[in-house]
């Protein structure tokens, strides 16, 4: 094996060259320009032969490794475009200028613990891996040496060549490059540039420090791109820019617990994660990583400073496009300063966010760009697990997302106070919706949302809402479809709170609308606390724990079945029935517990903002289907009440006719829905009418002309020729009462006086009696039909 080592002598070969010196301590190539002892010149290393070929000894029996130890290389170390099979092992070594390997074709190059003011090595071809181990690659800011190639600007320079620290731009490397704890420095260029690099293997950059952007867009690698525990500095642009790339294993970006406790080491950047369009075969990991994007910065990208107002100007991770088949995660204390975008992308597993911290700053004008994630037109294979999640000052958008398994997002915090602080519009959802014992302050925009189980919020406390010209709620879950049940209620002691009032207008709900011991709050520019309008569900549970503190809105929704409590019809701004329609109470009424009926027609009536008859119709076919007759009628009566009430409200003039009329009807016949009164009135009036004239005598018996009048025991009779007539005081009355029909006695017999009177108030009362009678009837009849 061929080797170089300072201090320690070397057999002459046949290169000729035979080096015995005095043996010295390995050298610190990290503590400055070494003794001269240390140095070795470049041109020692390569010699050239009789044609002027780079020409390497090799023995038979040695490894075709090329290995130097503790030297201070001087000079250019130039293999540009050289051929040769071996491998350069460099280990404690500082040099001078950046070694060249741009356009050669190695077995393998490693630097370990070795210090490099560059690399050069683009389009490099190595059959094995490249490594850079506990190394540092610092360009001197004031040197323009490493710039005589990598240079982008200025008429000295060399155009379109990368200006980077280490540069491995086209390079393609049969094995895997390994930048382990290497710390790599470029203040005025990138760290890295490896545009369209190709690794066979893997990318390991365990705990590496970047100071500059590390540029991998089109990389390409057979295995995993690991840079857990790496320190990526970028501040005003990419930390790191993986546009394109395709990762054949998992991108690692994650703590790396190597070692004692004590010593394990986050995955930071201080810049922007850039991503879009990545491929990636396995998962993306980003466990307790730390990302941060200065928000008060220069934007980074100058298509990014437009007033597009569906930009992120800031992000901290930017991945449209991205293509991932196992899951995503940034998870597990992942901090992140600036928005995580990863619109349109598709992830073949699960989106775990749990226990993430997410921060933005707060947008003083519209647009706002204020978002802390952004994923509008994803798709997630499996769930979005979002427990314990914590957003700061953001919106979390997740507009027309597809989601193939459940989001899971208990115990989560959500700040974004007078703003949409969720935003899902016309997501769908495969599994559940679980955003349960949270605390959210802003709005949850879940409007069209799709849900194939059910949708559960119970527990969570929903304050400061945004506000609107048109309305204003703190959960907005407005034409939804939810195949299994909306839960609205409290967990245990946690009550479910939405401060500004739940709109579910539109919604369609497969079983259950529940709001069990909700809180219900609405805000003083609409004061709407429950708008549930042509909602559609198998059953209402709306049994909140206080009354709702504004008004409630369920104008054209149907259940079949409804729970309620006081505290429901309570509501402070009363309740909108325009065509509720329920098909059976959950707790019925018993056939004889009238005082329930009086007090539910109460709470009905109270609830209301004048009369409506809807609602008691709807009360009374849900008891007549339940096969409770007598109290539906009541409940009709109740409702007739109410109208001429109403009616006689509106007439100021005519306003004591129309209760009087009203008075008549409901005690006589109970406006049709009591035809027995009727009777009991008939035959009331026709015994009192019976005794009247029964008891009585007319004055003409006693008459002194006894030739104007036939008279028949105590009264006359008109006419002398109706001799065969005998009185009958009970037919008499029954012939006033019964109007039309003649039984043969009316204006045959005298009356005068008070017998006058009382025979036309008993002709009146029969026709109050025909007319309610009829009324009723008619009312009856309609209802039949």
């Amino acid at each position: 094996m061929p080797g170089f080592r300072r201090g320690v002598p070397r057999d002459p070969g046949e290169d000729g060259v035979s080096v015995t010196e005095t043996a010295l301590p390995p050298l610190d190539p990290f503590a400055g320009i070494p003794d001269k002892r240390y140095e070795v010149k470049a041109a020692e290393l390569i010699k050239p032969d009789s044609g002027g070929l780079l020409r390497w000894r090799r023995q038979a029996t040695n490894a075709p490794i090329v290995q130097v130890e503790d030297a201070y290389i001087t000079g250019h170390l130039d293999l540009r475009a050289a051929d040769l099979k071996y491998l350069f092992r460099f280990e404690r070594c500082r040099f001078e200028q950046p070694p060249d390997v741009r356009e050669a074709s190695l077995l393998g190059l490693v630097f370990r613990k070795c210090w490099l003011p560059g690399l050069k090595a683009r389009n490099l071809r190595s059959r094995n891996d490249v490594r850079l181990i506990r190394s540092v690659v610092e360009v001197d800011p004031d040197d323009r040496e490493i710039e005589e190639t990598t240079v982008q600007r200025g008429d000295d320079r060399e155009r379109g060549m990368p200006n980077a620290a280490v540069n491995l731009t086209d390079a393609v490397i049969d094995g895997s490059v390994v930048l382990t704890r290497t710390v790599i420095s470029h203040p005025r260029g990138k760290a890295i540039q490896a545009d369209r690099l190709h690794i066979t293997g893997a990318l390991l950059a365990y705990r590496m420090v970047a100071n500059g952007e590390v540029r991998i867009p089109g990389l390409r690698t057979g295995g995993n791109v690991n840079f857990s525990g790496a320190t990526l500095n970028n501040p005003d642009g990419f930390a790191l820019n993986g546009n394109g790339l395709h990762i054949g294993g998992s991108l690692l970006c994650e703590v790396d617990n190597y070692g004692p406790k004590s010593q394990r080491k986050r995955f930071s950047a201080n810049g922007i994660l850039y991503l879009p369009s990545a491929t990636v075969d396995s998962d993306i990991v980003l466990r307790e990583a730390l990302l941060k994007v200065n928000q008060h910065g220069p934007i980074a990208v100058a298509a990014w400073k437009s007033k597009d107002p569906y930009l992120d100007p800031r992000p901290a991770l930017v991945a449209d496009r991205l293509s991932v088949d196992g899951n995503l995660e940034l998870s597990d204390g992942l901090q992140a300063t600036g928005t995580l975008r990863m619109v349109n992308a598709r992830i073949g597993g699960s989106l775990r966010l749990a226990k993430a911290e997410i921060q933005v700053v707060r947008g003083e004008q519209a647009p706002f760009y204020d978002r802390a994630l952004h994923l509008d037109g994803s798709e997630i294979g499996g769930d979005i697990e979002a427990t314990s999640l914590k957003v700061h000052a953001g919106q979390v958008r997740m507009a027309d997302v597809k989601v193939g398994g459940n989001v899971l997002a208990w115990d989560t915090t959500f700040r974004h106070a007078g703003r949409d602080v969720l935003s899902a519009r016309r997501t769908k959802i495969a599994g559940n919706l679980h955003l349960t014992d949270a605390t959210v302050q802003g709005t949850l925009r879940l409007q069209g949302v799709e849900v194939g189980g059910s949708l559960n919020l119970y527990g969570t406390k929903l304050v400061e809402p945004s506000v609107r010209g048109s309305s204003s709620f703190s959960l907005d879950v407005r034409t939804a479809r939810i195949g299994r049940d909306l839960v609205l209620t409290e967990d245990k002691d946690r009550p479910f709170l939405a401060a500004g009032g739940v709109n579910l207008d539109g919604a369609q709900v497969a079983r259950r609308v529940d709001l069990r011991g909700a809180v219900l709050g609405s805000l003083p520019q609409h004061g709407i606390s429950l708008d549930a309008s042509d909602v559609n569900a198998d059953e209402f549970l709306l049994t909140p724990s206080v009354p709702p503190n504004g008004r409630l809105v369920l104008r054209r929704a149907h259940c079949g079945t409804l729970d309620d409590n006081e505290h429901f019809w309570a509501s402070a701004g009363g309740i909108e029935l325009e065509d509720f329609r329920y098909d059976a109470l959950k707790h019925g009424l018993k056939l004889d517990d009238d005082r329930a009926l009086d007090h539910r027609i109460a709470l009905l009536r109270q609830a209301m903002d004048g009369y409506r008859p809807g609602p008691y119709d709807q009360l009374a076919a849900t008891l007549r289907a339940s096969g409770n007759e007598e109290h539906a009628s009541t409940v009709l009566l109740k409702k007739q009440q109410f109208r001429y009430e109403a009616l006689a409200q509106g007439f100021k003039v005519f306003g004591p006719g129309v209760r009087l009329w009203s008075w008549l009807q409901r005690s006589m016949v109970g406006y049709g829905y009591r035809p027995v009164r009727a009777l009991g009135w008939l035959l009331t009036l026709l015994v009192l009418g019976s005794l009247w004239f029964g008891l009585g005598t007319d004055v003409c018996v006693h008459d002194p002309n006894p030739l104007k009048y036939a008279v028949s025991g105590p009264r006359c009779l008109v006419n002398q020729q109706d001799t065969g007539m005998q009185w009958n005081p009970v037919l008499f009355t029954a012939d006033l009462l019964v109007p039309i029909v003649d039984f043969g006695n009316k204006s045959r017999w005298y009356m005068a006086g008070a017998d006058n009177w009382m025979a036309a108030g008993f002709t009146a009362m029969g026709w109050i009696l025909a007319t309610t009678i009829a009324a009723g009837v008619s009312r009856m009849l309609r209802r039949s039909n």
